[in-house]
């Protein structure tokens, strides 16, 4: 039986691919630009809005203060539920909710780690390595490797999120094994592997990636955001970066600490409730976007050779996420191009800044209409491996499945 998330899928030719390619509700837009398409960076400014687009930390601070009092408010919400097992069901939804609208604080600390929440440098790093922190994240560690992503966008080896393994991949300048994967793909077949890849990005896929780079590109190695040395790879970590790591460690730990202390003094019952559900949550949250705004069926990778900031920039795509995940996530999701283009520019000029950019550079600009839950089924079941094109520098998402 027909999957309901799926659709008609569409199928674009292409002599190089075993099955050809998937479309996705891009429409196969990214495999039509070439480089004489992609705009210069002064082309990019001019196109943005004249006006300050600079952060406010006023305005920021009550961007702050929104998140924060939302999250309150949840918490107060959820001291009224019994904590008994017959009340599970409710927790499970106390947890959608309260890692949903956590997800804003980690929305806030992703702006300060740019530097687009103040000018006040000194403020803007207190502000993000405390936020960071408390949702068990390595501050610094994460900003040189978000940084990277960004530099490296769809870079087949430089990449730092969601680099596609290769079919006979070189294990150099190629993450191998896509071969192995489109056959375990093919043996279990879509519905149970669709489900096993939505389970294993969305409850480990973050930790896995903290703790041992996964989904990055092959130049870093083996990578930890927690110890940047042996037995792992130092590559990803120069050595002001290294300092650094060791820095976001002590805001972990004492985090750490304190949730011990809390479930020592209060029970690991209300700990879970209260904190490791929502941030299982709040995890998924984050897999969900970084994966759906670089990743799709017909939006390919690409080697050095043919590679540039301009281009992994545009191969970010927008999604249409609803106007409450707007308002709660700081529009994060739909205007994710912009972003990848000007990451200085906060969230709260992202708007309108984007609506000048889709207007500037229509033909490069990526926007997927699919609605969220059927976009993640498509990405699951249909970006498994990647080939190389024939005579060229570009990396196509391989149909796993009989058309």
């Amino acid at each position: 039986m027909k999957n309901p998330c799926e659709g008609n899928l569409k199928v674009l030719p292409n002599i190089n691919n075993l099955h050809g390619v998937t479309l996705s509700g891009l429409n196969g837009k990214a495999m039509e630009v070439t480089s004489n398409d992609l705009p210069g960076q002064a082309a990019i400014r001019d196109a943005l809005p004249k006006r300050d687009l600079s952060c406010n930390t006023i305005k920021s601070l009550a961007y702050l203060g929104q998140s924060i009092g939302i999250q309150l408010i949840v918490i107060y919400i959820g001291m009224s539920i019994p904590l008994t097992a017959g009340m599970l069901p409710i927790w499970i939804i106390y947890a959608l909710l309260s890692g949903t609208t956590a997800m804003g604080l980690w929305v806030i600390a992703h702006e300060c780690g740019h530097g687009a929440f103040s000018s006040n440098r000194s403020l803007e790093t207190a502000i993000g390595y405390v936020l960071h922190s408390l949702l068990l994240v390595p501050y610094f560690s994460w900003q040189r490797s978000h940084a990277i992503h960004h530099r490296f966008t769809n870079h087949i080896s430089n990449g730092e999120t969601h680099v596609p393994l290769v079919i006979n991949g070189d294990g150099d300048n190629e993450q191998p094994g896509g071969e192995r994967d489109l056959k375990t793909a093919r043996k279990l077949g879509r519905t149970p592997y669709g489900v096993f890849q939505l389970l294993m990005h969305l409850l480990i896929g973050w930790p896995a990636y903290l703790l041992a780079g996964k989904t990055g590109g092959p130049k870093h190695g083996i990578s930890n955001h927690f110890w940047p040395t042996t037995p792992f790879s130092k590559k990803l970590w120069p050595k002001i970066w290294a300092k650094k790591v060791w820095l976001s460690d002590w805001g972990i730990c004492l985090t750490l600490i304190a949730l011990i202390m809390w479930a020592t003094n209060y029970g690991l019952a209300i700990l879970t409730a209260f904190y490791i559900g929502p941030l299982l949550v709040v995890n998924a949250w984050l897999v969900i976007y970084t994966w759906l705004h670089h990743t799709d069926s017909d939006v390919p990778h690409f080697s050095e050779a043919d590679f540039s900031h301009t281009r992994g920039a545009f191969l970010s795509i927008d999604r249409p996420y609803g106007k409450i995940i707007d308002f709660l996530h700081h529009r994060i999701g739909s205007t994710h191009v912009l972003h990848h283009l000007a990451p200085l520019i906060p969230h709260y000029h992202a708007d309108k800044a984007t609506i000048s950019i889709k207007k500037a550079f229509p033909k490069v600009y990526l926007y997927n209409p699919t609605p969220i839950h059927q976009a993640l089924w498509h990405i699951a079941t249909n970006c498994i491996a990647v080939r190389r094109e024939e005579n060229g520098g570009r990396y196509i998402w391989q149909q796993p499945w009989s058309t």
